[in-house]
């Protein structure tokens, strides 16, 4: 992310009303967060009006994100409350990260990882009937498949918890994010 879309939404301005409050055209402003870098009195302009330093506005290179690994937990851990109910499980954790304003690589994996084992649950779940029929294993599979997939999940969420508190990174994640 830009740094000055960074602080922009920070402070929760829009382009236009960060232009006007810096005296410059909102052009500007977007021509700035695609990857031009600001100088002069322009440079000066915005620094005041977001109330950094020009040093802080120099450069392209991303400001890190302040990630809230307290907060990240309690994401996480908010999943748990959807463990039976998989819709849940998806949505409390991005509606949280959504409201608090905790969007970031951390809680974005989280989500990602809810809705990648939803999807595999709901596949293994919804083909276990046919595996039974096929292979004449028991007909109690889906709900041993269910059961496993409360565990697992269970045991994702209390892993990636545990690590977020220890070293503040997933113990657990994916290679790729959905969100």
């Amino acid at each position: 992310m830009n740094k000055l879309l960074k602080y922009r939404a920070n402070l929760n301005l829009t382009q236009e009303e960060l232009a006007e409050k810096a005296g410059v055209s909102e052009r500007t402003i977007q021509r700035i967060e695609k990857g031009t870098e600001p100088k002069g009195h322009t440079l000066k302009v915005l620094a005041k009006a977001l109330g950094v330093s020009e040093d802080d506005l120099k450069g392209n290179t991303s400001v890190k994100e302040a990630i809230n690994y307290q907060l990240a937990k309690y994401i996480n851990l908010s999943s748990t409350l959807g463990i039976i109910l998989p819709p849940i499980n998806i949505l409390l954790p991005w509606f949280i990260m959504k409201h608090k304003n905790q969007v970031n690589e951390i809680t974005k994996q989280i989500v990602s990882i809810q809705l990648f084992y939803t999807i595999i649950a709901a596949v293994c779940i919804l083909l276990s009937p046919f595996v039974s029929r096929w292979f004449g294993v028991t007909k109690e599979l889906t709900l041993i498949l269910l059961v496993l997939s409360v565990v697992v999940n269970l045991y994702v969420i209390i892993r990636n918890t545990v690590e977020l508190d220890k070293n503040q990174k997933l113990y657990i994640k994916l290679n790729f994010s959905f969100l």
